[in-house]
């Protein structure tokens, strides 16, 4: 359950680099590094959460006579069969 409007103090350790880091592009940006902290956050936790548009694919189709007299669709094995047979 998320506490709206609550403000939520927590500890997190960093490697030494990345927490200068971040405090200088705080500092640069004119943030806090809470606020810094919870904008990355909720970056990362939306970017997972919304899924990416599919790309649509064309099929190309063909006319023909359909499947070949004997053909199993439902099998890998015979199907391999048949096109190495050709």
């Amino acid at each position: 359950m998320l506490n709206k409007g609550m403000d939520m103090r927590t500890t997190i350790q960093l490697d030494n680099h990345l927490h200068e880091m971040a405090r200088q592009y705080a500092l640069a940006t004119g943030k806090t590094f809470a606020a810094l902290v919870e904008e990355a956050l909720r970056e990362k936790l939306m970017s997972q959460a919304a899924p990416k548009p599919r790309m649509r694919v064309k099929l190309t189709t063909v006319k023909g006579k359909g499947i070949r007299h004997g053909v199993d669709l439902d099998s890998n094995a015979a199907l391999l069969d048949l096109m190495e047979a050709d």
